[in-house]
């Protein structure tokens, strides 16, 4: 039984393809596009994954959500602010009528396929579906919480076997993901897009206007919550989404064009609205605990890759073990989607836990050195086996490296196979890699990579949890660790890190470069942040690969088993 999901039109677009209700390829549009967050019809992922599987036959396509629920939602929100809502009224009309209300006849027309075998799965049911029947649990509370889907923003529910029940929502204007949105765009960053650097600011402040931002949101014991509309512009006809009230409680907005800098001030609303966001993800587990009683939880939803508030909810909490998938916002929505028919609608019993997250596109080597050779690029070949000590060798000698290898990463997060490596004992790295490599801010915290058997000696982290090994957690450097001052690279201003736990198993070549790192080092950890430049999706070929090697500082390349230098081995 071969079932495609698919998700777009709002943002991150993505195909993600299962065989007997096992993923065989998944990948996000973007990387096929290069443009970050495409949300355009994902024609490029599902080519991707139908040729990868190596036929075009399928048994149902299935839509992440219910396009004409989200355009109820639209007409009655955009008619309630009539006739200032005018012109976004008539925009998003256009839209609609062009694109969103025909999904059906757009899926029928490029993939040649029968209407009756196209089927439409509410959003946040797709994102439940996409954590719950990934994880490796046969019970589990449930946790969904993004921006908005048809009208739902956060969902409650329970998982058992092959059976998802959400009982419990909020439903849109109100939403925690929203909330969190107004602020990022506030403080400079683009929605939907800067949330992550929010989160990464955050550190640097203290939460002393968390008292203002409870006068935008009303948080019951529950975890119910209210939002204050008079402060907020999303559900509004405006360009931005917090209005000139919102400006008055907080002072003028921070100016996107500041890049690298900020106020103290900025800082400080950064880290208010993420422990509100906290305390109000905390609530809402608890009352799915009490509801529940499950020891599990599956985290979902765009706001579940808030890794540091995903570590307070399980420190916050009586939960036991959390499963959260790679891609748990919208990308992601396409996987639940084809799982949710697979296992509930259709009846199977479940087969499949999501170990890693490789999915994507490979190229192989024959590939790899054509363009090399085309191109005139000047590389050396090796062996499997020199390559971990290559390159570890390499990043003990001050280096950084652009390691592409095996099949892309699924979801937002790299983990090896696309991955920028550095030595995270450096003091001089961070800076570094953020100005010279990533072209990005320089408060952002990179992420370490560490061997399965190092991780809790080098942070306070239950390593065989599944958000470890997605980089979904962020946890604290061991005191001892920051006392010594042994990975600053990679330690944030207040000594926290979101390391990935290198399994063996799952990621056999990476871990033996870890292993070869350690015995040069004594350190089994390095420095990783996602192989792209700033304003770029992660590298999927090796002509991006070598185009964003070609335009950074970086000193190494490899590409599977070949090896680009821009200066001599020994230099």
């Amino acid at each position: 039984m071969r079932i495609l999901g698919i998700s777009g039109h709002y943002h991150d677009a993505a195909a993600a393809l299962i065989e007997d209700g096992v993923p065989v390829a998944m990948a996000e549009e973007e990387r096929f596009t290069r443009v970050k967050h495409d949300s355009s019809f994902p024609r490029n992922a599902i080519n991707f994954v139908l040729e990868r599987s190596g036929s075009k036959d399928l048994d149902y396509v299935v839509f992440y959500e219910k396009p004409f629920l989200k355009f109820e939602r639209f007409a009655i929100s955009s008619l309630s602010f009539f006739p200032q809502s005018r012109k976004v009224f008539v925009e998003g009309m256009l839209s609609y009528i062009k694109e969103n209300m025909w999904v059906k006849s757009l899926i029928k027309d490029f993939l040649e396929i029968d209407g009756d075998k196209i089927l439409f799965v509410p959003h946040h049911l797709s994102h439940s579906a996409g954590s719950f029947f990934c994880s490796p649990f046969e019970e589990s509370a449930i946790l969904s919480v993004d921006g908005v889907g048809e009208w739902t923003t956060t969902a409650i529910g329970t998982g058992e076997e092959n059976r998802i029940n959400l009982f419990k929502e909020v439903r849109f204007p109100h939403s925690l993901g929203l909330l969190y949105s107004a602020f990022t765009g506030y403080l400079g960053f683009k929605v939907n897009e800067g949330e992550y650097k929010m989160m990464g600011m955050s550190p640097y402040g203290q939460p002393i206007y968390e008292d203002k931002v409870r006068k935008l949101i009303d948080i019951k014991d529950d975890g119910s919550y209210r939002l204050n509309l008079d402060y907020l512009a999303f559900h509004a006809p405006t360009d931005k989404p917090y209005s000139d009230k919102f400006v008055e409680l907080f002072g003028d907005p921070r100016d996107p064009k500041m890049e690298h800098k900020f106020e103290q001030r900025h800082a400080d609303i950064a880290a208010s609205i993420q422990k509100v966001t906290e305390d109000a993800l905390i609530k809402l587990a608890n009352n799915a605990y009490e509801a529940t009683g499950s020891k599990n939880l599956c985290l979902t939803g765009g706001v579940a890759l808030n890794s540091v508030a995903n570590f307070k909810i399980l420190n916050g909490t009586k939960f036991e073990n959390i499963f959260i998938q790679p891609a748990a916002g919208d990308a992601g929505g396409a996987l639940g989607a084809a799982l949710f028919v697979y296992y509930s609608v259709l009846g199977n019993k479940r087969n499949y836990t999501m170990e890693h997250s490789y999915y994507g596109s490979d190229y192989d080597r024959s590939y790899i050195r054509e363009f090399l050779e085309n191109g005139g690029i000047d590389f050396e070949e090796y062996s499997n086996g020199e390559i971990p000590q290559l390159i570890a060798e390499d990043i003990n000698g001050g280096k950084v490296v652009g390691l592409y290898q095996g099949r892309t990463e699924w979801g937002p997060r790299a983990l090896g196979n696309r991955s920028i490596l550095a030595d995270a004992r450096s003091k001089d790295m961070l800076r570094n890699v953020n100005l010279k490599i990533k072209f990005r801010e320089s408060f952002r915290p990179f992420a370490p990579s560490v061997m399965y058997e190092d991780a809790q000696v080098l942070f306070d982290i239950p390593r065989d949890h599944y958000p470890s090994r997605f980089m979904l957690y962020v946890c604290p450097v061991r005191q001892d660790v920051r006392d010594k001052g042994m990975l600053p690279a990679i330690t944030h201003v207040d000594g926290s890190a979101r390391p990935q736990v290198v399994i063996p198993d799952q990621s056999p070549r990476y871990h033996e470069t870890l292993e070869r790192f350690k015995e040069l080092t004594g350190v089994g950890c390095f420095l990783n942040t996602s192989f792209n430049l700033s304003g770029e999706p992660i590298v999927n070929t090796p002509q991006n690969a070598y185009s964003s090697f070609s335009k950074s500082m970086m000193d190494t390349l490899v590409l599977e088993n070949f090896v680009v230098n821009k200066s001599g081995r020994n230099s």
